[in-house]
């Protein structure tokens, strides 16, 4: 028989119970790291300072954390409406091949016009690869999970193919397109805050992060201001009742996987157009699966994405310094930090969800 589940309030479940789920995982993780014979406490302050010590650490980590809010509120998106999209990775690199079509097609365009044009390409595509799978499911019973897994695989071929085939840069032995002329590139974060006075030192970060600010504030305003996200909300936690109110549990399966996929495609916009300046293979890099993670952290809002992006995009900056600066903690041991945590955010969901609800309960004794 399974548990009852347990009632918290909205402030606790948003926020205390990942708080104390990240709190568990590091402990663990520090005993991890003491077992190799490493300080946990110097680890941590090594971590904090290569993430958030620095204006170049910063900007690293901002740039990591614009594809996890991305990816993040793709996967939240689709979890309200009662899908798991586990197709981010498929849905970004289709994105990122209509946004590179865009870019190198359209470069008679000026930018003012090339780079809006570019980033609708790149969400078109993005929910094109995500209406798909929700078009499966909601007329052919395909479920969501299996086929956004097969499909991440077919967009993976496909790039392969473009890329050696039809639009690889010629004469080169790199699987990539041409770079991108100048104007059809997003606009980096150091040159684009430098008239306003503030220098930045260069990094990745650019302005696809203004981007994700917005599309943060965008899926609010949808999901919990707006008719289709009450619809959505309706589906997602009884379709039969949404279906008695009147509500169409098939087309908000693929509108929803529509919009999901479409946020998945700000990630190649941040790549493509912000960083690379070029199409080339696995520049999705697994944002699309730590997503996965960082929408369960969130619980689905857009301001617990925000902060779990955050978390992960200080763990993948810091990470990188820490194992530069201790050579016995590689990249894999921060990798297997960040599993810690997904797996306490997720499997272990319910054990921190009972203890916060007993700790409440005795304050309030």
């Amino acid at each position: 028989m399974s548990a009852a589940p347990v009632d918290l309030p909205r402030w606790a479940d948003t926020a205390l119970v990942p708080l104390v789920s990240v709190a568990a995982a590091l402990a663990v993780s520090g005993l991890v790291v003491l077992g190799i014979g490493e300080s946990p406490l110097e680890a941590t302050a090594l971590l904090l300072r290569g993430a958030l010590g620095s204006a170049e650490g910063i900007g690293f980590t901002l740039y990591y954390t614009t594809n996890f809010i991305f990816t993040g509120l793709a996967v939240a998106v689709a979890f309200h409406a009662g899908l798991f999209n586990i197709g981010g990775e498929g849905q970004a690199t289709i994105a990122g091949i209509f946004a590179a079509l865009a870019c190198l097609w359209l470069a008679p365009l000026p930018g003012l016009l090339l780079v809006p044009l570019a980033i609708l390409a790149a969400a078109a595509g993005g929910a094109l690869y995500g209406f798909i799978p929700g078009w499966l499911q909601a007329t052919r019973g395909s479920h969501v999970v299996i086929t956004t897994i097969m499909f991440n695989f077919l967009a993976a071929t496909l790039t392969v193919y473009l890329l050696v085939e039809v639009i690889g840069k010629p004469g080169s032995m790199q699987p990539e397109t041409p770079e991108f002329a100048a104007h059809a590139v997003l606009t980096p974060m150091h040159r684009l805050l430098a008239p306003l006075g503030i220098t930045l030192p260069a990094t990745p970060l650019n302005s696809a992060f203004l981007l994700a600010l917005a599309a943060l504030v965008a899926v609010w305003a949808l999901i919990f201001r707006s008719r289709l996200g009450y619809a959505i909300r309706t589906v997602g936690a009884n379709p039969r009742a949404a279906a008695y109110a009147g509500i169409s549990p098939a087309r908000i399966t693929m509108v929803a996987m529509a919009i999901s996929g479409a946020l998945a495609g700000g990630l190649a916009v941040n790549e493509v157009m912000g960083v690379q300046h070029r199409l080339l293979l696995d520049f999705t890099a697994g944002y699309g699966f730590v997503g996965i993670a960082v929408a369960l952290m969130g619980r689905g809002h857009p301001v617990g994405v925000a902060l779990a992006a955050l978390l992960f995009g200080v763990l993948y900056q810091g990470g990188a310094e820490l194992s530069f600066d201790k050579p016995s903690i590689t990249r894999d041991m921060v990798v297997v930090i960040g599993g810690v945590i997904i797996l306490f955010a997720g499997a272990l969901d319910g054990l921190f969800r009972r203890a916060v609800a007993a700790l409440l309960l005795m304050r309030g004794r």
